[in-house]
């Protein structure tokens, strides 16, 4: 080994966040955790994207706890989390003081490498997050939001990363969140980035497409130094390419990692009895789906959406709401398809087709989006779109946080006695309808079991009307609905919020 390719493994995160839409426990990922470990990882992605608020909204887990236990047992791997910028784990933007006590609190808690992405490729949404985290002595690994359209190509995404390296980044991260990168791109712009910059590069791709393998391959080729991998019983489909693959292919070569195949193999037999537990949350997706370069839809987005239209018995509808989102992603300024632009472009394209006129309703993130609020799009928002969302405003031009007041005292003051030290509060300041029953029940003695033997009970409930021939019960509120009025039956979306939706 003379350069061995180092590797940051996601099976405690964007693997079962993929798969089984965020839903598995820290109870589940402890035992397997020393084992892990041992491994020799450049680090383990185990925390951000969706699982902070999905331990509350659906585990009763306090998601602090998870970064505690897991790092009492595994002290000598590096833990890397996924922060969406001036989003923080959330899907719209806040305040600076609640950024920075988020990026103080976790990387005290054990988190030691950030990557910070933003859903538009704007930096100024970044730039306070990598502040924070360079002044707490954090890892900064800065990603750059990978797609295809018009405004983009290789010159961009280096001109990108140049611009993010200017600004503090100690690595730069290709984040392909919808395996879209070809092997031969992959090549190119790894080998650029390595020409133009004095950083280490990592890749990140989906395995959607069928392409991420052959792509981290060559990216190896062109002196990629770290790339992201996930245990093979969490791989593939709308995850990632398997670790054991990656580790097997570079054997006997001088990029060879040097990691115990048996002992990946113990982890990976591990993780497979674990997702059996999980099978209900599967994406439904069991092979590869090549639409996703036609039209970009990350996999996890592409499976919500079936969920969607049934729902709403629109199952026909599917093809031309595939066909109606790039059209919408056009008009809109072509931002990538990444946690929240992914779903402002998916909820809309949907209405668009469902209530068979387009823009007929929308949405109020299509709006806030329109106006400026999520930051500056890559390319022009088509102006006849624009003046049919917002009329004759004029949208903001400044950084969207710069418009919003402080956070932390209002939301101190707004949960009261229910928060036991600043990390409730916090957890409150970013999801307040979710953190509040979460502490709610705590302080009622609540266990965290409750939520599993309700979902036995209901299914057993089921069972058992169907066999009685009784008549469906109607489904609960969807988890983040748009209330969708001016027509018979007002029609409740979730955004493709809920599961994997393409949440990265």
């Amino acid at each position: 080994m003379t350069n061995p390719l180092k590797i940051c493994d996601l099976m405690l995160r964007d693997g079962h966040q993929s798969l089984l839409a965020t839903r598995m426990r820290t109870d589940d990922m402890l035992p397997i955790a020393e084992k892990i470990d041992q491994v020799g990882f450049w680090a383990v992605e185990m925390w951000g994207g969706a699982t902070f608020d999905s331990a509350m909204r659906f585990l009763d887990e306090n998601p602090w706890d998870r970064v505690r236990r897991l790092k009492a047992v595994m002290p000598n791997t590096p833990f890397l989390m996924l922060l969406r910028g001036q989003n923080v784990v959330g899907y719209k933007h806040y305040p600076d003081d609640v950024l920075e006590r988020f990026v103080v609190h976790a990387h005290t808690n054990g988190i030691d490498v950030f990557r910070i992405f933003d859903a538009l490729n704007d930096v100024r949404n970044m730039r306070r997050a990598m502040e924070v985290v360079k002044r707490e002595g954090g890892h900064v690994q800065a990603a750059i939001s990978y797609t295809l359209g018009p405004p983009y190509s290789v010159d961009y995404f280096v001109d990108l990363s140049r611009r993010l390296a200017d600004i503090g980044a100690d690595t730069i991260c290709i984040k392909d969140m919808a395996g879209l990168i070809t092997p031969y791109v992959a090549y190119e712009l790894v080998g650029q980035l390595k020409a133009t910059l004095d950083l280490p590069i990592l890749l990140h791709s989906h395995a959607t497409s069928g392409m991420s393998t052959t792509a981290l391959i060559k990216a190896v080729e062109a002196g990629v130094d770290i790339v992201d991998t996930t245990i093979s019983s969490l791989s593939l489909t709308t995850s990632h390419s398997p670790t054991e693959s990656v580790v097997a292919a570079l054997k006997g070569t001088e990029r060879d990692t040097g990691f115990d195949l048996g002992l990946l193999a113990e982890i990976a037999s591990y993780f497979g009895q674990v997702r059996r537990k999980y099978a209900r949350f599967e994406s439904g997706m069991f092979g590869v789906d090549v639409r996703v370069l036609q039209y970009q839809i990350p996999g996890g987005m592409l499976s919500n959406l079936v969920s969607q239209l049934r729902g709403q018995s629109a199952e026909d509808k599917y093809e031309e709401v595939l066909a109606e989102v790039p059209r919408v992603r056009a008009e809109l300024g072509y931002p990538p398809l990444v946690t929240p632009s992914s779903q402002i472009v998916g909820t809309q394209a949907t209405l668009n087709v469902v209530l068979g006129e387009r823009y007929k309703i929308i949405p109020e993130e299509v709006r806030q989006y329109v106006r400026g609020y999520y930051g500056r799009p890559p390319a022009p928002i088509d102006p006849e779109i624009q003046r049919l969302v917002i009329g004759d405003e004029q949208p903001i031009d400044c950084r969207p946080a710069d418009l919003l007041p402080p956070g932390m005292e209002q939301a101190r003051q707004e949960i009261g006695d229910l928060a036991r030290n600043e990390e409730d509060v916090i957890s409150y300041a970013l999801f307040p309808q979710v953190a509040r029953p979460f502490l709610e029940r705590r302080a009622q003695g609540g266990t965290g079991k409750e939520p599993i033997a309700a979902a036995v009970a209901g299914l057993l409930l089921k069972r058992i009307e169907a066999q009685a021939g009784a008549a469906p019960q109607p489904a609960g509120p969807a988890v983040s609905p748009w209330k969708v009025a001016g027509r018979p039956g007002a029609v409740r979306w979730t955004g493709l919020i809920d599961g994997a939706g393409g949440l990265r």
